[in-house]
């Protein structure tokens, strides 16, 4: 049995992971002038989807290979037990974060208790995965450095990158999609300006 699977999928999670951080920092950016930036706010959140997604899947699989005792993930060993009690909230925050934001699209601008879900989710994100990128800063750049240079002779470095660049490019398609259902959010934003 191949002993690298828990580095690889590792790699995996830290790059998506790093390619969210910058997809979280502009949607964080458009948070400044809400309603100035509303069009850049929707389409980067349904960008974002994908990516998720894929982060989602790569930490879910660890975790399944762990708990279902397959040796090379009981030796990789489990995550801190404060990121293993915070990774529920993280998972759920996340996923009811997004889901709002695309159930928003779909009500407009009069979705009075999901745009109040949508907020609250974000509050509790934002703590939650605040905690989670320092616990996992320190190993980033190492493993994402690793799958760009691809010299350390792991392997499927270019699978990893197009699995990424991937969710990134279908993440481009629906938020292009999704943006002709956006037009009374953006009227409103402009209306208010």
């Amino acid at each position: 049995m191949p002993s690298d699977g828990p580095e690889r999928n590792s790699r995996l999670t830290a790059l998506t992971g790093a390619v969210l951080l910058v997809l979280l920092a502009v949607e964080g950016i458009t948070l400044v002038s809400l309603r100035a930036m509303l069009s850049w706010h929707i389409f980067v959140g349904v960008l974002v989807v994908p990516v998720v997604a894929l982060k989602l899947g790569s930490t879910v699989y660890r975790f399944y290979r762990y708990y279902t005792r397959r040796p090379d993930y009981v030796r990789a060993g489990p995550p801190h037990p404060l990121l293993r009690l915070l990774g529920p909230v993280v998972v759920l925050s996340t996923v009811v974060l997004l889901g709002t934001g695309l159930a928003l699209i779909a009500v407009g601008p009069r979705g009075g208790v999901v745009l109040g879900l949508h907020k609250a989710s974000f509050v509790v994100w934002v703590a939650a995965l605040s905690v989670h990128v320092l616990g996992h800063l320190g190993r980033v750049p190492r493993a994402v450095s690793a799958d760009l240079t691809a010299r350390d002779g792991l392997g499927g470095s270019h699978g990893r990158l197009l699995l990424v660049a991937g969710a990134v490019v279908m993440g481009a398609i629906a938020a292009v999609a999704v943006l002709p259902y956006t037009t009374a959010w953006l009227h409103m934003a402009h209306a208010d300006n």
